[in-house]
């Protein structure tokens, strides 16, 4: 049984960092993409950053420079690192087993629960 696994959202001022971690179990980690989606009340959900299984990388437009995506096989876990936070930010992070074709991110229809980010003063 596939299980998706965040943490790490919080409480955050603008200006802060903060790291998400996901941990999928179930599933052959290291051939799949990951992807970090986020969804704002009212919102439709929207991709903030994929991983392909060789790195290769895809981030929104608005986080390019300021959140990183990573991977580790080893401990079949994707990471988000987030810095220079913005309100815009706020919004529930979940995260995704996709798969990577010609530069862009797909999901799949596992995901996590979502970890809660918060970013004000």
């Amino acid at each position: 049984q596939v299980q998706v696994v965040e943490s790490g959202g919080d409480l955050v001022q603008p200006g802060g960092s903060l790291r998400l971690s996901c941990t999928v179990s179930g599933i052959l980690f290291s051939i799949n993409a990951m992807g970090w989606y986020r969804q704002a009340p009212g919102k439709q959900r929207e991709l903030v950053a994929g991983i392909s299984n060789s790195e290769d990388t895809k981030y929104l437009d608005s986080v390019k420079g300021r959140f990183t995506v990573s991977r580790d096989n080893a401990k079949r876990s994707v990471y988000l690192q987030m810095n220079d936070l913005k309100p815009e930010d706020t919004a529930r992070y979940y995260c995704n087993i996709g798969h990577f074709s010609a530069g862009n991110y797909y999901s799949r229809k596992y995901w996590g629960q979502g970890t809660q980010v918060t970013v004000a003063s």
